[in-house]
């Protein structure tokens, strides 16, 4: 009898030993199938960043973009404006110019 208790005993510890080394297994499976998860999270993560960054890049060169055509636009614009002031004031200026310089030249028309 104490022959089959001391065998049912040993039994015993190798099925529990056994049975720790399967749990250790499946443990050290699941902390590797984690890693594996989460090294692919950062990855995505990254990607994700970088499409992002690009994202604000193209829309900040497409603003820069708009407001540079605006400006250009604009400055058009304005040149032509004074162009066309300058060109209603230019026989009045001419006039002007030829009459200083007769007054210089003490000449009278």
């Amino acid at each position: 009898m104490k022959i089959e208790v001391l065998k049912s005993i040993k039994q015993s510890e190798e099925t529990y030993k056994e049975m720790i080394s399967q749990a250790n297994a499946e443990r050290e499976k699941r902390i590797s199938a984690a890693r594996m998860e989460a090294d692919n999270m950062v990855i995505s993560a990254q990607a994700d960043t970088e499409e992002y960054k690009k994202k604000l890049l193209s829309d900040a060169r497409e603003e820069a973009a708009r407001k540079r055509g605006e400006i250009i636009r604009k400055g058009d614009e304005r040149a032509t404006a004074l162009r066309t002031r300058g060109s209603k004031n230019l026989d009045k200026a001419v006039a002007l110019l030829i009459s200083r310089f007769r007054e210089q030249l003490h000449v009278t028309a």
